[in-house]
């Protein structure tokens, strides 16, 4: 009955979503109302499991979500973005061009939230292979091929960095565990798959390529590289040192308190206010003024969070997750792939990848439990799964057939396949990385 009662669960909430276009929040409100319901809970004890999962999983996200929203804005408006991929083009000549916009997409992703490293690397890519008569799309999908990897993988973005809470996990290593799947997957599904995308030679839009900027206003490489890669920098010293430093000595201390997330993101935005602020001056009001957009582009990103943890909270209450954990366990399938094809199927349907990975955690985080699964790789494999075919539900698949004007079929022989191998590969990669790993 548990797992008749879930299912309709996900297929209302599949419904809504894409169906009767209802917010994805809302829509998470009334499935937990429906699983509650369905399961004796009586409306004030659903209420109470509402909150206080929304409040578990959003008192320890907010601030770092919320900070790196802020870091985002700064690197995007301030043109760090644009000084990092115009250095790594001249160094990497006219031959490694796809290499070095691959990189800069890598470096400035995991800053950017995904909707805003999309619209700044896109132009950047039209830009650079109309100058070099190079097709956009050959160019174009390996830097995006990153962007997904950064987005679907490693914290600070909001769907990893709340599966790390759901789960658990530790984020620097769960950071480090993610560079190590990440290789892999944006080698294979960007310049290697893109070798075989020459022939796509549409025009883009006019009104897709930028005016160029003035580089003398753009900051500094290493200022730029610096600021987009600081939390990186803290929060990775901070694990590595954990592991090598037994004694609890004071410059451990030191590192240790500098690479806790929320003070890792706390000081990068505030040199980041200086770095790509003040010093390329900017008022403190214009970065004040930026800083409160950002907050407020991450608003629904946060709702859509604290629903996820509302629906895991009445899953748990209701005893469905114990069950289904049971379940999983008792036919021996491999946590690790349960949660990749659950959060597959669910992008497949809703084509949210954060709701795709968000709502998986709720139903298979009991796993971890019962069977001792690594709660890091389990955040992998999940946010591989939840980038599994991107099609014609999913903003992205949109956007990227606008940008290089693609018909529908050429949008999935590109985007979608790119998306597939970074699933796949990445799942296959938390799996072999799962025998070193325990």
């Amino acid at each position: 009955m548990s797992f008749i009662i879930l299912a309709i669960g996900i297929l209302l909430l599949i419904l809504f979503i894409t169906w009767a276009k209802l917010n994805a929040f809302i829509s998470f409100i009334i499935v937990c109302l429906f699983v509650g319901l369905t399961n004796g809970m009586q409306i004030g004890a659903i209420s109470a499991s509402i909150q206080k999962g929304m409040g578990d999983l959003l008192g320890s996200l907010v601030i770092i979500i919320g900070l790196g929203a802020m870091l985002g804005k700064l690197v995007a408006e301030s043109g760090a973005a644009e000084t990092i991929a115009k250095g790594l083009i001249r160094f990497s000549g006219e031959k490694n061009l796809a290499w070095a916009l691959l990189l800069t997409s890598f470096i400035i992703g995991i800053p950017l939230f995904y909707n805003v490293g999309f619209v700044i690397i896109l132009p950047l890519a039209i830009s650079i292979a109309i100058k070099y008569k190079i097709p956009p799309v050959y160019l174009g999908l390996p830097a995006l091929s990153a962007m997904s990897v950064t987005h679907g993988f490693l914290p600070p973005h909001p769907s990893p960095t709340a599966l790390v809470q759901q789960f658990h996990a530790d984020l620097g290593l769960t950071l480090l565990y993610g560079f190590i799947v990440a290789v892999p997957c944006i080698i294979l599904a960007g310049p290697v798959f893109a070798k075989t995308l020459k022939k796509y030679n549409n025009r883009p839009l006019e009104s897709f390529i930028p005016p160029p900027k003035d580089e003398a206003s753009l900051p500094g490489m290493f200022l730029s590289i610096f600021s987009a890669f600081l939390p990186v920098i803290l929060i990775s010293a901070a694990t590595i040192t954990d592991i090598l430093v037994k004694q609890d000595t004071f410059p451990k201390k030191i590192i240790m308190g500098l690479g806790d997330p929320v003070m890792a993101m706390l000081v990068t935005v505030l040199f980041s206010m200086y770095s790509l602020g003040l010093r390329q001056g900017r008022t403190m009001t214009q970065i004040g003024n930026s800083l409160a957009d950002a907050v407020k582009d991450i608003a629904v990103i946060l709702f859509i969070i604290g629903g996820a943890g509302s629906l895991k909270e009445v899953l748990l209450d209701t005893g469905i997750s114990g069950q289904i954990a049971t379940s999983l366990q008792s036919i021996h399938i491999n946590p690790l792939m349960a949660a990749w094809s659950i959060a597959a199927v669910i992008r497949l349907a809703i084509g949210s990848a954060t709701v795709a990975g968000l709502t998986t955690a709720g139903i298979v985080a009991p796993l971890i439990v019962t069977s001792g699964a690594n709660p890091n790789l389990m955040v992998l494999a999940t946010g591989a799964g939840s980038l599994f075919f991107s099609h014609v539900n999913d903003s992205g698949f949109w956007l990227f057939k606008e940008y290089f004007n693609l018909s529908i079929k050429q949008t999935m022989k590109t985007w979608s396949m790119m998306e597939t191998i970074v699933s796949v590969v990445g799942i296959i990669a938390v799996l072999i990385l799962s025998y070193f790993v325990h």
